[in-house]
């Protein structure tokens, strides 16, 4: 009995632990990706991607959802934040839901690597805000190699 009463004790402290808090829901859950982002109809147009040459165009495509719903708001304001040449450049993004393409629910920004662009790592973040004043930040793995790289 004395087991049991610890195994029920256990499981429902895990349950509680896996519910979201207030503090939880306040924050906008974040994730995206960075792929080519040539016009279409190029075959390279949105394929997967870390490493752009000069010249490239980075695309960047991010969701924001709000955790108490599990909905995004596409009031949301986005902003893709690169720290390039010793100076962050802020790169705004934008909603690419539409009513012929309604299915495209996420945001979207480009940034074109510059002609003279020194070879390495770019780091960047992705914030949001919602119309509900709602936060988040997107910061992708801290792993040098799948990190977004200018090379020649």
């Amino acid at each position: 009995m004395k087991n049991a009463v610890k195994i029920l004790t256990l499981v429902g402290l895990a349950l509680a632990a896996s519910q979201p808090t207030a503090a939880q829901s306040d924050r906008l859950f974040l994730w995206g990706d960075i792929v080519y982002f040539y016009p279409p109809p190029s075959p390279q147009n949105c394929v997967m991607q870390s490493r752009f040459k000069p010249g490239e165009p980075v695309g960047f495509r991010m969701t924001a959802i709000n955790p108490a719903t599990g909905r995004r708001d596409r009031a949301t304001e986005m902003v893709v934040h690169l720290q390039y040449a010793g100076k962050t450049i802020d790169v705004p993004m934008r909603d690419r839901q539409t009513e012929k393409q309604p299915e495209r629910d996420f945001w979207v920004a480009k940034w074109t690597v510059p002609m003279d662009a020194p070879t390495g790592v770019v780091r960047y973040t992705v914030t949001a805000r919602d119309s509900q004043g709602r936060t988040g930040e997107f910061k992708p793995f801290d792993v040098q190699t799948s990190q977004l790289t200018i090379v020649n």
